[in-house]
């Protein structure tokens, strides 16, 4: 015991004994400053500044376009790209399936399988067909039916078009609620989580009134709908459609992104208004 006793307290003494770094004047070998030092001091010291170096080197990585240059990190450029090539191949793969399902129905004229004697039998056929015109002609009870049908519909039309045509409103995203509609708190969306990159759909069909970027919600994108209703959806990753453009119901017009200085993570933004006021998207439209 009086052993280790002796060894801590020697490993103690080096530890807290002062050292001095004293910097002479080569020349006149006058004193310009000194330090007192201890063993401990330094490795303090030294510790210190290696964590301060390695948060700081890591910030620099995360928060700056140099993560581009580590292996294994994508530009967002890349991203952008490949999301907008994934789109493309799946509309070259419909293109292709119509294709295949046109060259299987001339198949059997290319292949012999029906002759050209066939084909022209067919064509005389069809223009050997004659129609009685005579039966097209509306009888005298037909006609004052119609008329009085007429007359019972003729303004139906326009006085019912306005309620009789109704809008089916689509989820533009699935996934779970962050954040619901709050009036009292403002907060005139809904927040839905979901992946960077997952496509963001239109709730209905429409036209693209705004499609551009805001310092506070990022990538933003606005459709107008019948009904005097309006859509928006906010701090978007990349924006697939153009102010002007007409967009039907479900059709891909954004990715999921975290853009913006009030995004807190990967998220959609998504507001419904109807005649200048906003409305809770949960009574039109079912997440779930």
């Amino acid at each position: 015991m009086a052993k280790k006793d002796k060894k801590k307290g020697k490993l103690k003494q080096k530890l807290t004994d002062k050292y001095r770094l004293v910097v002479l004047n080569e020349n006149t070998f006058e004193e310009r400053f000194s330090l007192k030092l201890s063993r401990l001091n330094v490795f303090v010291l030294g510790g210190i500044f290696s964590i301060l170096l390695i948060s700081l080197t890591t910030l620099l990585i995360a928060f700056t376009p140099i993560k581009e240059y580590i292996p294994g990190y994508s530009s967002s450029k890349l991203k952008s790209d490949a999301l907008k090539l994934t789109f493309e191949a799946d509309s070259l793969k419909q293109k292709l399936a119509i294709l295949e399902n046109y060259t299987k129905a001339l198949k059997p004229v290319l292949t012999g399988e029906i002759s050209s004697e066939e084909i022209d039998s067919i064509q005389i056929e069809a223009r050997q067909t004659t129609i009685d015109e005579s039966k097209l002609d509306a009888t005298k009870e037909d006609s004052l039916y119609r008329e009085k049908i007429d007359r019972e519909t003729r303004f139906s039309i326009l006085n019912n078009s306005n309620s009789s045509v109704k809008i089916v409103f689509f989820a533009p995203l699935k996934g779970n609620i962050s954040q619901s509609f709050d009036a009292n708190s403002k907060h005139f969306a809904l927040d839905i989580i979901a992946k960077t990159g997952t496509p963001v759909k239109a709730a209905a069909e429409g036209t693209v009134i705004f499609s551009g970027w805001s310092a506070e919600t990022g990538y933003v994108i606005i459709l107008k709908h019948n009904k005097d209703f309006i859509s928006v959806y906010k701090h978007n990753g990349n924006l697939l459609k153009q102010q002007g453009d007409f967009v039907k119901s479900g059709e891909v017009i954004a990715s999921v992104g975290s853009t913006g200085e009030l995004s807190t993570g990967p998220h959609l933004h998504f507001e419904l208004w109807k005649g200048g006021y906003a409305i809770n998207p949960t009574n039109f439209i079912d997440f779930k």
